[in-house]
This record gives structure tokens, sequence and C-alpha cells, in this order.
């Protein structure tokens, strides 16, 4: 059976090509909207960290109707981090739109995600985007896609892939580049005839593959996929096939498919059709929803290795439980477990009672984890990021990153010496005849760690810089990233102007005079290579002797204030980033000076 009334299709290109406002003009064009509705800029973006970011994070579902045929969405994020949201949601279309920046060209992510498109066997409609901006470069840029779908393997039937020109910000599309646009309506004809009309047995027994989780507070799990063969109802009784291997006998509550950007209740639906099921409180990514009589569980896509670990412990700081809501160790393991269920790149560990080991795709994937915990509520710290090490019969290996840089000219030695010092290696540097330069090398993952905020001082701001997976390969030895030590504080109080300004002279200061301190927490950098105790408490001793502008002379520095991202990078392999929901603070692992100074005296002997 072939359901010619469907087309089920992702979204797919690197961070900032406009799959999202695409979108939005697909969504806007197809009359899903008033006509006097007020609608938001990138609709699709819902999560408040998407907004505020710019960027996607998590991949979703919408659909829109044009000639009686549905045509069911995913938009998936861009960002090399999430890549997981991309790979998992491969088995729920049947064909991708892969969107390209009329200037940019192919950049890392495009390659990432064509990637796996070509995996599946999909022959991606390619849409050059942007074709307004004054610099676009079109035909080149298509030269450049045939170039990499040639390098990632491509068959002969998917190198005869379509292409259209677009514009998502002005809402239109046209096919042959010397042709005006008007409107988006190109565009969904061309999804018509080129997207695959998905097939099944809509007889046979129903195999319903869960691809996605979503969660809602009054009926709990959700799970979204695709109904590979046969037909479900809601009300029905059928078996649910576990990644684990367990079948377990299960009542579909409530049935849903998606128009626009809403879920409708069904009563029932086919081959074909992405639907949303609840009712079942334990289902997973990757499990199968099959009919009673004929249990067949389907293979799920495999989803690529975490490379990035990250401790996750109870806070044990003097200010504990002081700002969040949800503090204990239950709260947090809790917490992650149900994380890790929706989020396919991430796994979790449990090292101790109060401690988790979480595993993900890179510092983005678990700064978003963080950020998303402390605004729901959350106290707890964090390690500093680590990489994951294989112990192979060739020794060890460490995970590797192919880096691609953009950056001014003048900045150029300076990015290629700090990556040097790094252990990355220089693959390629290309002058874009704009004064920028395009540098390629291929870096141990953990050389990253802490580098981005350091290559925007390099190259003042002008610089950016994207990096994918790799690979494995040998461990290339110790990599000094921190050449500055911490300013600490060794009393614990409200800091005053009279101590920060005597602190200031050893290093660079992270704190406000009124800023409420303890013992072994982080209150500033040093400017040199060890740790220095300070005492950001101390007060100017009271006398009768006074001078006349004595108490004006006390000039404080600015106070550097680090964001979530930025306190992640720079915190060394002793230290913690304290989290709640009103405050991010650094901290020492151990606090107490004496036992500090004597366990790393213990452990230099070692």
């Amino acid at each position: 059976m072939q359901r010619q009334d469907i087309r089920n299709v992702a979204i797919i290109a690197h961070v900032d090509h406009g799959k999202t406002t695409l979108v939005d003009q697909m969504l806007k064009q197809s009359g899903t909207f008033r006509e006097n509705e007020v609608v938001a800029e990138r609709v699709m973006d819902s999560n408040s960290l998407e907004k505020e970011r710019g960027i996607t994070i998590l991949s979703k579902n919408t659909a829109v109707s044009y000639n009686e045929v549905k045509i069911n969405i995913i938009d998936t994020p861009g960002h090399a981090d999430f890549g997981g949201e991309v790979e998992r949601i491969m088995k729920m279309v049947d064909g991708v739109l892969l969107l390209v920046d009329a200037f940019e060209g192919p950049m890392p992510q495009t390659r990432f995600v064509l990637q796996k498109a070509l995996k599946e066997g999909f022959t991606p409609i390619v849409v050059v985007n942007k074709i307004d901006r004054p610099e676009a470069r079109a035909e080149e840029v298509i030269d450049e896609v045939l170039d990499l779908f040639i390098d990632l393997g491509a068959s002969d039937a998917q190198l005869d892939f379509p292409v259209i020109y677009a514009s998502a910000k002005a809402g239109y599309a046209h096919v042959a580049l010397d042709e005006k646009g008007v409107n988006l309506v190109p565009l969904f004809e061309i999804i018509s005839e080129y997207i695959p009309c998905p097939e099944g047995d809509a007889e046979d027994g129903l195999q319903l593959l869960i691809s996605s989780i979503d969660y809602d507070k009054y009926i709990g799990r959700i799970g979204i996929g695709k109904i590979v063969r046969g037909k479900i109802t809601k009300g029905q009784t059928a078996v649910l096939a576990t990644t684990n291997g367990d079948f377990v006998n299960v009542k579909v509550s409530n049935l849903y498919n998606f128009q626009g950007l809403n879920r409708v209740e069904l009563e029932n639906a086919t081959v074909g059709e992405l639907v949303a099921i609840s009712g079942i409180p334990d289902i997973n990514i990757g499990d199968t929803i099959c009919s009673m009589d004929k249990v067949e569980p389907l293979p799920f896509m495999k989803i690529d290795a975490p490379t990035i670990s990250m401790n996750f412990m109870v806070n044990d700081s003097p200010f504990a439980g002081r700002e969040g809501t949800f503090v204990t160790s239950r709260h947090l393991k809790d917490r992650l477990e149900k994380e890790v269920l929706s989020n396919v790149a991430m796994r979790m560990e449990e090292i101790s009672a109060d401690s988790f080991r979480v595993l993900g795709r890179g510092e983005l994937h678990l700064s978003i984890l963080i950020e998303t915990m402390r605004r729901e509520g959350y106290e707890f710290a964090v390690s500093k990021p680590q990489v994951i090490l294989k112990k192979t019969e060739e020794g060890l290996m460490e995970p590797m990153e192919k880096l691609f840089v953009e950056a001014p000219e003048e900045s150029a030695s300076s990015v290629i010496e700090k990556i040097g010092q790094r252990k990355g290696e220089m693959l390629n540097m290309v002058p874009t005849g704009t004064g920028m330069m395009k540098l390629e090398f291929r870096i141990p993952a953990r050389g990253l760690i802490g580098y981005r905020s350091e290559f925007l001082t390099d190259t003042k701001g002008y610089g950016i810089f994207h990096h994918l997976f790799d690979g494995y390969d040998h461990h290339r030895g110790d990599i000094r990233v921190r050449t500055r030590g911490s300013l600490i504080a060794f009393e614990s109080g409200p800091a005053v102007a009279y101590g920060i300004y005597h602190a200031q002279e050893r290093g660079r200061i992270f704190i406000h005079p009124g800023t409420e301190v303890y013992e072994g927490m982080l209150v500033g950098e040093s400017s040199r290579l060890e740790d220095i105790a300070v005492n950001v408490c101390k007060k100017k001793q009271l006398t009768n002797i006074r001078s006349s502008g004595a108490d004006d002379a006390l000039k404080l520095v600015p106070p550097v204030v680090f964001s979530l991202e930025q306190s992640l990078e720079f915190i060394a392999d002793d230290e913690l980033v304290e989290v709640t929901p009103k405050s991010i603070r650094l901290r020492k692992r151990i606090l107490d000076k004496l036992t500090r100074e004597r366990t790393q005296r213990r452990n230099q002997n070692l």
C-alpha cells in the first residue's frame, strides 16, 4: 500500500542555515495560522533556551497540507553536539531537505547530517537558501555540494539530486536560478514529487517504531513514531517490544497526529502516518509497538557514542540547600534518568550514592542539560568535562575532532600557535579573499575543552569555529590548557571593597563587594601558575587617624562574570562549578586549605 496523501520529510542543515525560518514560512503559507494571528519568529524553537540562544536543540514535529497532501515536517538541530536528535528521527521520515547557505556553502555539520541521510538511502532535495544575500554564489555552492556527495560515497541515483533555490526569510523558492521567486509553492511541489510516499501493508500486524519521547504533565510520557505496518486504534491492547528484549502488554490510551503546531486526537491511524501515543508509562526511544498476534520488533538506528563526560554530584558547600528546590541525591538521580530516556546521545552511570557520571556529545550538549536543570529548581555541583578514553590492544586511544576555523588573517598565526599547543595538526589553510582565513585541523577532543573563550579573545570576536567527531586515535600526551591558577577565599563572609582591592593585585576578580563567599570558593584568577589564597572579607582597621581622600582611593576593577559555559571551561581538575537556580559559583573540590594542601602533596609524591 502506498500513501499518496502523505509525505514525511526532515529538514537538515548546518547551524544557522535557515531550517527553522523555512519551517515558519511553510506553516504560514500553507494556511496553518489565521490571517490575523500573531506568530513569533522561529516559532518551532519553543524551548526558552532555544529562543535565548537562537539555536534548535530538540527535533520537533509539525505538519502542513498542500493540494490534499499532508506533509509531516521534522525540524532538526544544526549543532554537532545535538547530532543524536538528527540520528534518531531518520527512521521517521522517507526523505530529507538539505539546506545549504548560498554564501557559506557546505559546512562541517552539513557533512555530518548528509552522511546520515545517505546511509539511510535517501536522495536529499538540496535547498540553496539565502539566495537573496548580496554575496550569494549559488552555482559554486551547488558544485561544492556535489563534491561533498561524491566524497561521502553517494550512489549514482543519489548524485542525481534535485535542487531548488530559496529565501526562507523572504518566503519564496524557485527551481531555476534566473527566475524570480514569489512564494513557496515550488518547494511544496518538489516535496510532493521527489519525496517518496510511505509504503506498507495496512492489513498486516502493527509495527510502530518509537523515535521520540515527549512529556505532558497531565497525561505523562508520549511516544512519537512512524507506523511502519498495520494500523493502530485508540484504546487498543498491544505489545511493547523494548530495546532490552522484554515484551510487555500495554494499552494505547490516546492517539494523536500533528496538524500545524498542535497534537490532534485520533480514533485510528494507519501505515505511513507519524503519530503520538500516551498511556504507556515506560515507553522509550527505540521501542516497537506491535499487535498482539504478530510481535516483531524493528531495529533502531545505531547512535554514535558519547565522547565527553562530567560528574554531577550533590552540592556539599556551606551554602547547600539555600537556593534550590531539588537538592538531594534522589532528586538528582531521578532527573538524570529521565533525561537519558529521551536524550538518546546521553548516558548516565552511578559512581556513588551522591555522584553520577553523565556522558554526552560535547560541552554544549551537557551545559544545556545543566542550564535546564537549574531553571527547573535543581541545585548540584559539576566537575570539569573529561574526554572518554578507550584502552585497546594498540594502547590508550582518545577521541579526535575535525576543527574548522574561520578567523581574520592577522589572527591566524595566533590561532595556529594555540591549537598547536593543544596537540592539533593543521590539515589545510585557504584565504577567502575577504580578509578571513579558513583553517582546518585535527585535534584531540580534550584540546578543545576551554578553548572557545581564548579563541574569541585571540580573534577579537570575529572568529568562528565548528568541530566534528573524527574517530579515535593514539593518546597525544599531556596538554596544558590552564596557564594560571585560582584566587581562593580562605575566610567565609561577605566580600568587602577593601579586601577585593588588595586581592585584585594578585589577578582578575570574579565577585562584587557584598557577595557572600566561603572558604575554598574561587573569587578570581591568579596572575601566576599556582593558586593563591586571598581574604576578600578583610576590612580596614578602624583608627583615629584619617588622611584627606584616603577612603576614596579604592578603585576596583570591574569583576569578570562567567557564563555557565565559561565556568565549565575555566575550572581545573580539582575544582567544581556549584549550580543553583540563582547562582553559579566556582569552588575547590576540597574546601579546607590544610586538607587540600596535604592531598596535593600526597598526590605529588605518588
